[in-house]
């Protein structure tokens, strides 16, 4: 049947976002999300705040936070009234739950969130958490679409949800599977950095082509609330017509605006102790709030030399407890500009901070606060990455000496970029490290809504086949651990061989099966088998073997699993497999064991460390 709309969705890090293309008319638009603003009270935002508050049964009357689709009452609350509400109660309150997706020590489907929170009675798993936010999103769709008088179906169109870049296989696969869950059937994935090029060139209409060309490195920065990813994409010219073609993405980072909005609070509540005026915890979540609303209006207002902050307390003498403090401009650069966005050189790489034995278990931030230095390593593997493949090395040209690859211009996303100052800061340190030759910017961008916009143009190319394409396939070369075949020593451990399934740049919808090579399978009894992928290894072929896959590699995920024994072979026997490779057309991966002497054939998933 011929898809009928296309529907973008980004499920951020802090702000979920709906984009839709009607195929009919090819008009594109942001969808308002309802949600719950208050109790009893519903209204529509453009983006929908990832937070879920769970309340104490006693805290509301019952049917207060119901929303307009649901006859029932739901278990928690989502949005814009979660994150407020859940400011001031921060053990109910579940935020950065995508983040929890991409940790490679914990489960996704155990129960954790909130995280080290003693008073909920029931918590959710990060997996959880990501299927409501879904599954919010699809009812809101629904019903805007039924209340606009368009009785459409699911399957009627074509559903697009974004991912960063930086996510492995085991983080998309889990996203693919929480829409599944949530009722949004097989979605098709996306990189946000992709998206943010799709809506920025649909945005710029027939002049994009104008405003990059053959030669052009386009770096795509995206800093939003609690994460900063990065991509490249190269522009060539075949046959006469621009091709783009993603080269290079970077490692997932937890830094963004929260850090920032942290690190102003740290600052404000030391001037206050300063004179003598001491905060409790709670105090201090208002700050971090407060600080929050006034950076933001200080960077949308260069007039203001400050903004006020009252900090209240709670209690009957509410007015007379309040605590009174500015955030000035001179302060606020000192903290964002020359703290997070500092004129370092391209050789000053992020700091390892000093390993405590014993520490805190939670998401993995990032130690050094300084984005400037991420970016300089990034662009640092990038050119490690373009140099280990001819292809990529030819793409780039000259391009690709120095001690990075520098990019021509720069797409900037994320809600940090909508501070003018924060951009040209990030501009003027790409000059500084590109000889003083000014890194142009692209202009035109809206950093909360681009990625769900973009996303709903790359459904329409999908289901039209018109429009920009841009190259990409696999982020990453994904390996899967071998056992060494050799002599058993005394106190040596051999390493740990990798073998190459699946090269980085397979494209979406392609297969590959390893020729030449025969591996062992074991079956009828629990093995193990540990994956691993990398970024800065484009060379690599399938069917390639690296000696030492701990030393050289990122380990990915490690199942544990009984594979079925065949019929005439006796359990824990090795029996003789080639292996097939498999990217969807939904850009989730696939490896499959294929015995060689009959047609059985086992599927070996990624999955989640948990150990």
């Amino acid at each position: 049947m011929k898809a009928r709309f296309s529907l973008g969705i980004d499920l951020g890090t802090s702000n979920c976002a709906m984009a839709l293309t009607d195929l009919e008319t090819d008009r594109t638009e942001v969808l308002p999300i309802p949600q719950i603003l208050a109790a009893n009270q519903l209204g529509e935002k453009p983006t929908l705040a990832s937070a879920i508050y769970l309340p104490h049964p006693e805290e509301f009357p019952q049917g207060s936070f119901r929303p307009p689709w649901s006859a029932g009452e739901t278990s928690g609350i989502i949005g814009q009234f979660a994150r407020d509400h859940g400011a001031l109660v921060p053990d109910r309150l579940t935020t950065s739950a995508k983040s929890w997706l991409s940790n490679p020590h914990v489960d996704p489907k155990q129960r954790t969130l909130p995280w080290r929170s003693d008073s909920v009675e029931q918590k959710l798993s990060p997996f959880e958490c990501s299927r409501c936010y879904l599954q919010h999103l699809k009812d809101a769709f629904l019903h805007t679409v039924n209340a606009q008088g368009r009785q459409w179906e699911l399957a009627d169109g074509q559903i697009v949800v974004t991912v960063p870049a930086s996510f492995d296989e085991v983080a998309r696969s889990l996203t693919a599977e929480a829409a599944e869950a949530a009722g949004l059937g097989y979605v098709t994935l996306l990189e946000e950095p992709q998206a943010a090029f799709y809506a920025w060139s649909a945005r710029a209409g027939r002049q994009w082509r104008d405003a990059v060309a053959p030669g052009d490195i386009i770096l795509v920065c995206d800093v939003g609330g609690g994460t900063a990813d990065f991509s490249l994409i190269a522009v060539t010219d075949v046959g006469g017509n621009l091709e783009l073609e993603r080269i290079s993405v970077g490692e997932h980072i937890l830094l963004g605006g929260d850090n920032m909005d942290l690190a102003l609070a740290y600052t404000l509540q030391a001037r206050l102790e300063a004179e003598g005026k001491a905060l409790d915890a709670w105090q201090f979540l208002a700050l971090v709030h407060a600080a929050s609303h006034a950076k933001i209006t200080l960077f949308e207002d260069t007039t203001l030399a400050e903004a006020p902050i009252a900090i209240p307390s709670r209690g009957s003498s509410l007015f007379a407890k309040t605590i009174a403090i500015a955030l000035d401009r001179t302060l606020l650069s000192q903290v964002i500009l020359d703290g997070f966005f500092a004129q370092t050189a391209i050789d000053d790489l992020p700091r390892e901070a000093r390993r405590t034995g014993l520490q805190e278990f939670g998401l993995p931030y990032a130690s050094d606060p300084v984005i400037s230095k991420h970016l300089a390593r990034f662009l640092t593997r990038s050119l490690q990455n373009v140099k280990a493949s001819d292809k990529l090395h030819a793409l780039v040209g000259s391009r690709a000496g120095g001690q990075a690859l520098m990019p021509t211009a720069v797409l900037f996303n994320g809600g940090v970029f909508k501070a003018e100052p924060i951009r040209a800061r990030v501009l003027d340190l790409l000059a500084s490290w590109n000889g003083g030759q000014a890194v142009r910017e692209l202009e035109g961008f809206e950093p909360d809504l681009a990625v769900a916009q973009g996303a709903a143009l790359y459904g329409r190319h999908r289901a039209t086949g018109k429009g920009m394409r841009i190259k990409a396939g696999t982020s990453r070369s994904y390996y899967i651990g071998l056992k060494a075949s050799m002599p058993a020593v005394p106190g040596f451990r051999p390493p740990v061989k990798a073998l190459c399934v699946v090269p980085q740049g397979m494209q979406e919808g392609t297969e590959l099966l390893i020729e030449g090579r025969t591996f062992g399978l074991v079956t009828g009894e629990a093995a193990e088998f540990r994956f691993f992928s990398s970024a800065v290894r484009s060379g690599d072929i399938p069917g390639q073997i690296l000696p030492d896959a701990e030393r050289e590699l990122e380990e990915t995920s490690l199942l544990e699993v009984e594979l079925p024994a065949l019929p005439d072979v006796s359990s824990g026997q090795v029996v003789p497999v080639r292996i097939e490779a498999v990217v969807t057309e939904l850009g989730t991966l696939e490896l499959w064991m294929k015995h060689t002497n009959s047609d059985r054939k086992w599927k070996i998933e990624f999955q989640v460390r948990t150990e």
